[in-house]
């Protein structure tokens, strides 16, 4: 059958009917609707068909609860919206989507897929923070990590790709975009990663400050007079790239200020590999060695220079490139120089075919 794949996010609303050889037979990458257009925009892209038999939505954040996909009932969206604080810029608009959908009337199944489902079983020793145990078991803290549709997604195509069972190989996957982050992957499982208890740990992001010393933010609260909402708005909207360069948060912007000779920005980049790299390292020790590293997002898929300049500090864990292959237009390839003991891979983001695949094998 046919399946309607919603991915929506804070900055964009992504439309993809997937048929059931895996091509997609529409698409539309769309801005957020406007306050209460959003049952019409999604009614106009069903309209145009073809049919459809079921809907997948990417949800961020399935706490403690959600651990796999769910067909939603009263229950699970009861649970989705209690669940909305631990991801407030993110689960309002999947919510907001699938609530749309059935507004319309169309009386079809709908399939929630949680990015932190992949990362459900990390073991204790990765998911536990060093807090007070009253912390951790009122409120169900925990390193849920995200961006799991695409690290899933990656490990297992980067397996394909190198022609070897998921059974045994030690990835590193780089999901790098706006927001980005990694996994540590054993054997098709997440076993560490870089995301925490919400998407502002890890690495630097477009706009997110990725880790910081919390006791600079208790000294900020302290001595700036900042509320909570607006520390929250800086460290979401106002860090990474662009807190860093002053110039943008967009990464080819970043670097091309940078080759002008502007020193923010250079720093800005230069810091934005750095914790890529050290964090590669990181990951790669989780894994207990590395066979792969896999590069995905937009900037890991787009951006030749970006996967050079990462894995030119990585030779120590065997990494190089071959820089006609890292170079190539083409997507979901081997870039890794003959040499090399560790392969490097990219590989395509298609949450859209994780999404369809995950909706396909639950009903």
């Amino acid at each position: 059958m046919n399946i309607l794949v919603v991915n929506a996010g804070s900055s964009s609303l992504k439309l993809a009917i997937v048929d059931p050889d895996d091509q997609v037979a529409r698409g539309r990458d769309l801005p957020p609707p406007p306050p209460g257009a959003l049952g019409e925009t999604l009614g106009a892209f069903l309209a145009a068909g073809p049919e459809i038999g079921a809907v997948g939505h990417r949800v961020v954040h399935g706490g403690e609860r959600f651990v796999e996909p769910v067909v939603l009932d009263a229950s699970s969206e009861g649970v989705l919206r209690e669940l909305a604080e631990l991801a407030p810029l993110h689960n309002p608009p999947s919510i907001a989507a699938i609530e749309a959908i059935e507004r319309l009337g169309v009386d079809l199944p709908q399939v929630a897929c949680f990015d932190t489902a992949f990362h459900a079983h990390l073991p204790p020793r990765a998911a536990t923070y060093a807090l007070p145990e009253e912390w951790r078991r009122r409120f169900g803290i925990r390193r849920f990590g995200f961006h799991g549709l695409s690290h899933a997604w990656a490990s297992r195509r980067a397996a394909e790709l190198l022609g070897r069972p998921a059974e045994g190989l030690r990835l590193v996957t780089a999901h790098l975009g706006a927001g980005a982050s990694l996994a540590a992957v054993r054997s098709g499982r997440s076993v560490d990663t870089t995301m925490g208890f919400t998407p502002l740990e890890g690495l630097v992001m477009a706009t997110r400050s990725g880790t910081i010393d919390p006791g600079l933010l208790l000294f900020v609260l302290r001595h700036s007079g900042a509320t909570l909402d607006e520390v929250e708005d800086a460290l979401e909207h106002r860090s990474g790239l662009l807190g860093l360069s002053g110039v943008s948060a967009d990464l080819r912007e970043v670097l091309a200020a940078a080759d002008l000779g502007q020193e923010a920005a250079a720093l800005a980049y230069e810091v934005f590999v750095y914790r890529i790299r050290t964090s590669i390292a990181a990951m790669a020790a989780a894994t207990s060695g590395l066979d792969a590293l896999v590069y995905t997002g937009g900037a890991g898929t787009a951006s030749a220079r970006l996967r050079a300049d990462v894995s030119a500090g990585l030779a120590f864990l065997g990494i190089e490139l071959d820089e006609q292959l890292n170079a190539a237009g083409a997507t979901d390839r081997v870039i890794s120089a003959r040499s090399a003991r560790v392969a490097s891979v990219v590989v395509e983001a298609r949450e859209d075919l994780e999404i369809a695949g995950h909706v396909r094998r639950l009903l």
